[in-house]
């Protein structure tokens, strides 16, 4: 699947080239706008459905997912894996879960993300639900550019693993090059 998700993203203008600062304040020649996946449901169903199957031998309640990027990615894989969607939110610059949602002590949780590089917006989403008591049972999504680095702290189910290069914004050959540094990212501080 992998192959076709870098198919998909390149054909829906998703995959991009040039000089990136990710949400994570991190620097890279690639950046990965899954949004753009989003204008077309029948892809996002696709996808949805193949991370579905990924996670069919994992016993979870409740797919939460960070806004805003995954939103709509997160309420496709649970309806694919016929489970209950929350989102959780920014305000005052801190992710919460608001809207009256709320989880059971010993909730079963996965974790939707349409990308993850450092994980800090898992991170943020796993502070949100702590304390609710939930038990997150798995972190999943579209692609996943950690590498292997989050092994030892979450399970990563993904559709494709990618290890472009990123910089600190410090030592980014990038920058020294002059090339103009474009943020599409929707945070709005790293």
């Amino acid at each position: 699947m992998s192959n076709n998700v870098e198919e998909l993203l390149k054909k829906a203008q998703g995959l991009l080239k040039g000089h990136f600062c990710l949400t994570s304040g991190l620097h890279s020649d690639t950046y990965f706008q899954c949004a753009k996946l989003y204008q077309y449901p029948d892809i996002v169903e696709t996808l949805a459905r193949e991370l579905a199957g990924k996670l069919k031998d994992v016993e979870f309640d409740t797919i939460v997912a960070p806004a805003i990027g995954a939103i709509i990615f997160g309420y496709e894989v649970a309806k694919q894996s016929k489970k209950r969607n929350l989102f959780v939110e920014r305000k005052d610059d801190v992710m919460q879960l608001r809207r009256g949602y709320s989880l059971a002590k010993g909730e079963r949780v996965v974790i939707v993300e349409d990308v993850i590089t450092t994980a800090r917006t898992i991170f943020e989403t796993k502070e949100a639900i702590k304390e609710f008591g939930c038990d997150i049972v798995g972190v999943a999504c579209i692609v996943d550019r950690t590498q292997g680095k989050l092994n030892d702290q979450f399970k990563i189910y993904s559709l494709l693993q990618s290890s472009p290069v990123t910089y600190e914004p410090d030592n980014c050959p990038l920058c020294k090059q002059g090339i103009e540094l474009v943020k599409p990212g929707s945070r709005k501080k790293a």
